[in-house]
């Protein structure tokens, strides 16, 4: 089997946990697809979830999880989903497309996935190692990729994005 770049994915973990991954990010950014800055906005659900505020999310965990835990930066991302009233939905999956290819190389330039994080979440006892951090991002990614799928049904009943 290979995937769309032509990549044996028999033969590389690396590739088989990214191309999955990057299905899931892709997902979710579809959802919002040719919807107004209202749509993409307005809560679906009483906790205020949004297509929008999913997008900002998942940029942040992106951050969190490669950057700040793996490399161990100092920094602290924006997990949250409120999206400032004057940020455009280009504004959004820009940001969210840099990290994701961020990470993209963060794990492509570590030659074991074994490798361990620099640091442990905070709240967690114990340092992931990198394959640990790819799989939570898929498991991560594809949640809220179907929590996006509800919120985009609900607006305007689209369910094959």
């Amino acid at each position: 089997m290979s995937d769309d770049t032509g990549r044996d994915l028999a033969r590389s973990e690396r590739e088989v946990l990214l191309r999955y991954l990057r299905k899931m990010r892709a997902a979710v950014v579809r959802t919002s697809d040719g919807l107004t800055d209202e749509q993409q906005r307005t809560p679906g659900v009483p906790s205020g979830t949004n297509l929008l505020g999913l997008i900002q999310h998942l940029t942040g965990v992106e951050e969190h999880w490669f950057q700040r835990v793996f490399l161990g930066e100092d920094r602290d991302p924006d997990e949250s989903m409120d999206v400032p009233a004057g940020t455009t939905r280009e504004e959004v999956v820009a940001a969210y497309r840099t990290a994701c290819a961020r990470s993209d190389e963060i794990v492509r330039a570590c030659p074991d996935l074994s490798t361990m994080a620099q640091i442990a979440s905070p709240g967690h006892d114990r340092r992931a190692s990198l394959r640990m951090i790819v799989a939570h991002m898929i498991e991560e990614t594809a949640r809220h990729a179907g929590h996006a799928d509800i919120l985009r049904e609900q607006i305007d009943g689209a369910t094959d994005l």
